[in-house]
């Protein structure tokens, strides 16, 4: 699975709102979502017009006006957006549950590769479609409280700022999965201290 720059932006996007959402911000302006997200106003704002079409985002007109979910967080699964931007989550076509075509294979049932391929197109499906928004946007600040980030849109005085993030290679401790399981264990870590 290849994941598009349309479909980055709008989880990007997607979860940008749903903390906002968190931090009790009724909307977010365009600019304020590209420029959290370092990507380009315009390229934002077609994304958001298709989530706005697709009933997960809604718009509010107006001075103070701006983006915000309309569907909520803890009812958007991670692989429904993947699919409204890319839509499919298999590697090749002949593999896809949702957007099947047709190969160039001459016995499609018994194709080595379209099995494999079915197997990697589930265990993204699996994982994708696990989670949801309001998973990804808790671990996410989760996270950012851990290290001592602000999380976008907000500016508590003291703490570090959000924009400047350590860079390097994709530490496989860092990931959603580790955060979460962090996030499931804590609770009983913290009933255990009391």
């Amino acid at each position: 699975m290849h994941l598009s720059k349309k479909a980055e932006y709008a989880l990007r996007a997607a979860i940008h709102l749903g903390i906002a959402t968190e931090m009790g911000l009724p909307v977010v302006s365009g600019v304020e979502l590209a420029d959290a997200n370092r990507l380009p106003l315009k390229f934002i704002e077609r994304i958001l017009q298709e989530l706005r079409e697709a009933g997960i985002v809604e718009t509010k007109r107006g001075k103070l006006g701006g983006y915000t979910l309309a569907t909520a967080a803890d009812k958007i699964r991670i692989g429904d957006l993947v699919r409204l931007m890319d839509g499919r989550l298999a590697p090749i076509c002949c593999a896809s549950e949702f957007a099947y075509q047709r190969c160039t294979c001459p016995d499609e049932d018994h194709c080595g590769l379209r099995m494999l391929m079915i197997d990697v197109r589930n265990a993204i499906a699996n994982i994708l479609d696990r989670y949801t928004l309001a998973q990804v946007v808790e671990v996410t600040l989760r996270k950012m409280r851990r290290d001592g980030i602000a999380p976008p849109f907000s500016s508590h005085p003291g703490v570090k700022n959000s924009a400047t993030p350590a860079r390097g290679k994709a530490n496989p401790a860092d990931g959603f999965l580790q955060g979460l399981s962090q996030l499931v264990t804590a609770p009983s870590d913290e009933h255990q201290s009391k």
